[in-house]
């Protein structure tokens, strides 16, 4: 009965989108109130599908897709279209197989409970490029830092399902550095310390619940915090600091007077085990690899990229440490990601320097397959281990992140301790209209349209030609801001204005007419624009002189 009421509940929160309990305050921790600053409605009982309307697989590669939902269960899913090779399981949603020939496949998914049934096309393309739309999910980083452990990483994956974060497409369950131990095993690759007693155990759970599951490693003789990288400088993978006992229990770095300096292990050493690496990454089952270093160079970047194609394995390869944007052109043909900054912190200094200006490079390079990333979202309980606090951001400050990001396709990858997520957190994370704008196939970045005194404008162009408009105020002051459809290249009789946080519509105006919204210090609005421009034939009429 206990265990039957647990699931009960479960289900009863997914449903209603918002969780009933706060684990943060019962361990102490200092969680606001911030559910007067709610924009976003639950999410309907009726279904509604969420997942990515497009998915690129590589020939012969494993296929894996979750049709994400939220609504009322049981619900039950269907596909349409679905090609030889993949199977649906109804229950869940998953879609698993291989497919072996090049193509684009057309799909309708469907999903079904008592109260209604809902569709969305999916658009398969069997090709080179994987992860078409930016990835969503969630990264160890910024809530556990070199505390990270295979339980709390489990917990984060749970906690994705229970609070319905998978229901909106949520997929990737991240582990940072920290989960290291020393070389072995068929490949001698890189093993897990006892932080991670079942590391292949842990991925195939994760991967029974939906989700994919990512790892870490840097092409250095060490990583930033000090675990083992990609490269030694002897062939039998034998490191100086695990030798002389100059570290901890897990073989990471130990030094506590700070007598070492980064340069004793932050180096490129004289062989290489990425391949050995890659190999076993493959073996386990993982989906995604934060790839970490500094300066971010084009030959490690290749050879990783290559060792992970080799595994016959889709593998999503992530470069990290603000890419050099003097090799812009080269990130889309390795990776699928790379970073466009330094690190991110909870604080308005950190977004304003991350978000407004430094983004607006990218545009030319990033799209579907090869995503600029503006780094992850500190929202929630961060704190980088083991200590978190509550996000410094104010409430206006975090819709201005949540909202560039999306503007930017930039990843959704979720910094915060999922399982202590806040019901005004969780309502940042949880709006499917804020989230169809990252998750766009068009896979467009939005660019500054207008910049003023204390505001910015950032304009995104959508696969079906609506228009999603970014209001952002960076003043210390309330401001009143706006536009006119024409000036954005619209010209339809009448122009609707939807508020996507609210997710309701607010204005029909004409196209010459000036829409103008009052906009919070630090605040942003996220609007979306239609309809688009016609694509037909314009036929004019010709004026009539009066005499």
């Amino acid at each position: 009965m206990k265990h039957t009421a647990k699931l009960l509940l479960s289900l009863l929160c997914s449903a209603m989108m918002w969780p009933q309990h706060m684990p943060a305050q019962e361990k102490g921790l200092t969680v606001p109130d911030n559910s007067q600053y709610i924009l976003t409605p639950p999410a309907p009982a009726t279904p509604r599908i969420n997942s990515a309307r497009v998915f690129g697989v590589r020939p012969k590669a494993e296929f894996r897709y979750t049709i994400a939902a939220t609504g009322d269960r049981p619900m039950t899913f269907s596909a349409e279209g679905l090609p030889k090779g993949l199977k649906l399981d109804a229950q869940t949603g998953i879609i698993t197989g291989r497919l072996k020939k090049k193509g684009t496949y057309k799909v309708l998914l469907r999903a079904k409970n008592n109260l209604g049934e809902a569709e969305r096309d999916l658009r398969i393309e069997v090709g080179e490029d994987i992860l078409l739309t930016p990835p969503m999910g969630w990264n160890s980083w910024n809530c556990w830092g070199k505390s990270v452990s295979q339980e709390k990483v489990l917990s984060s994956a749970r906690a994705m399902v229970e609070k319905g974060l998978a229901n909106y497409g949520y997929t990737y369950i991240n582990i940072d550095d920290g989960w290291q131990g020393i070389r072995g095993g068929e490949h001698n690759a890189i093993q897990p310390n006892k932080k991670f007693p079942d590391i292949k155990g842990l991925v195939d759970q994760i991967h029974g619940m939906g989700l994919k599951v990512g790892i870490y490693s840097a092409p250095w003789v060490a990583t930033y915090l000090g675990h083992i990288g990609t490269q030694c400088d002897n062939p039998e993978g034998k490191y100086e600091w695990i030798e002389k006992g100059v570290c901890d229990e897990n073989y990471k770095i130990e030094d506590p007077e700070g007598k070492l300096h980064s340069g004793y292990f932050r180096y490129h050493g004289a062989y290489s085990f990425a391949e050995a690496d890659a190999r076993q990454w493959a073996e386990w089952g993982f989906d995604y690899l934060k790839y970490d270093w500094n300066p971010n160079d084009y030959y490690y970047t290749k050879e990783m990229s290559e060792a992970l194609r080799a595994t016959g394995r889709d593998i999503a390869l992530s470069i990290s440490g603000s890419d050099p944007f003097a090799m812009a052109y080269t990130w889309p043909e390795l990776v699928q990601c790379w970073r466009t900054t330094d690190d991110i912190f909870d604080t308005w200094a950190s977004i304003m320097r991350i978000g407004f200006g430094p983004q607006d490079r990218w545009p030319a390079f990033s799209g579907p397959g090869h995503w600029a990333d503006a780094d992850m979202l500190v929202v929630g309980m961060v704190g980088w281990g083991p200590n978190l606090h509550y996000t410094r951001l104010t409430p206006d400050e975090q819709y201005t992140h949540i909202s560039l990001w999306a503007l930017f396709s930039s990843p959704f990858l979720i910094g915060c301790d999922i399982a202590q997520m806040d019901d005004f957190t969780l309502s940042l994370l949880c709006n499917y209209e804020v989230n169809d704008i990252c998750q766009d196939p068009r896979g467009m970045r939005a660019v500054p349209y207008f910049r003023g005194d204390g505001y910015v404008v950032y304009v995104k162009i959508l696969e079906n030609g609506n228009l999603a408009v970014g209001l952002f105020n960076t003043s210390t002051e309330p401001k009143k801001i706006g536009f006119t459809p024409r000036t954005l290249g619209l010209w339809s009789d009448k122009i609707f204005i939807r508020d996507v946080w609210r997710q309701k519509d607010v204005a029909e105006i004409g196209p010459r007419d000036r829409y103008e919204q009052e906009v919070a210090p630090h605040g942003a609005a996220l609007l979306l624009v239609s309809p688009p421009n016609t694509l037909e034939k314009i036929v004019h009429k010709p004026y009539t002189i009066k005499r």
